[in-house]
Order: structure tokens, then sequence, then C-alpha cells
């Protein structure tokens, strides 16, 4: 299997993890220091993205509200929107599907066609978040 595929999966369950403990969390670096794989760093740069990714998640998914998206689905979303705004080094097509080869294989049924369609609609605005971004 592919090393940057694995490196994905870690950081989804990274951020899955998170989803679970980060509200009640009283101490920020303890709780990076207790998720499943500590030493992934991208995870980091994620999670201290992590307002501005459920923005924008927020707005491009408008009927889904956060808290009933499946935490793997919001986990792969905000990985791939990060690494859309962002990171900008992966080609953006690559990073999509990517996130739809992630969900069909950690997620639900259909899962991969919602991820999908999020992320096509934000790859629709992308210059204009990109521009946004930078500022």
């Amino acid at each position: 299997m592919d090393p940057r595929h694995i490196k994905r999966i870690k950081i989804v369950q990274n951020l899955f993890a998170f989803s679970f403990r980060h509200k009640a969390a009283p101490d920020f670096k303890k709780l990076l220091s207790k998720l499943p794989f500590p030493e992934e760093t991208k995870t980091h740069k994620i999670i201290a993205k992590l307002d501005s990714l459920d923005q924008l998640i927020k707005k491009y998914a408008p009927r889904y509200p956060l808290n009933n998206i499946a935490k793997t689905d919001l986990s792969i979303l905000r990985m791939s929107v990060y690494e859309l705004i962002y990171e900008r080094k992966t080609p953006q097509k690559v990073a999509v599907n990517e996130a739809v080869e992630l969900a069909k294989e950690l997620s639900g049924e259909n899962s991969f066609a919602f991820i999908n369609a999020v992320l096509g609609k934000i790859l629709n605005q992308l210059p204009k978040l990109n521009k946004n971004a930078k500022s």
C-alpha cells in the first residue's frame, strides 16, 4: 500500500479520536499526545485550523450540521479540505480521489458520494477560497 495513503489513514484515525475528546480537554497538548499516532504532525496542523475547516464544511454541506455528519466522514473532510485550502502540495484531483477512496475503505456505504459532493462544491470555489486563505 502507498505510504501516503497509510499516512492519510493515520491522520483520519487521529482526527476521529480527537473528535470525541476535544470538547472537554483542559490540557490541549496532553490530549494530542494521547492520539493513536501522536507523532503525526500534520494532524496537529489540521487541528490548529479546525474552526476554519469546520466553517467551510458547514457552508458547503448546509443540510448537514456537523454533529449529524458521521465522525469518520467529518475526519476525512477535515483532512481533505486542509490539503486543498492550506497545504496545496497535493494535486486537487488526487486529494479528492484520496478522500473518496478513504470513505469507501473506512466509512459507510454512501459516504463516498457525500464527501465527493462536498469537496466538489469546495473545488468550484477554490480560487476564491485560496485567495482568502492567504490573507
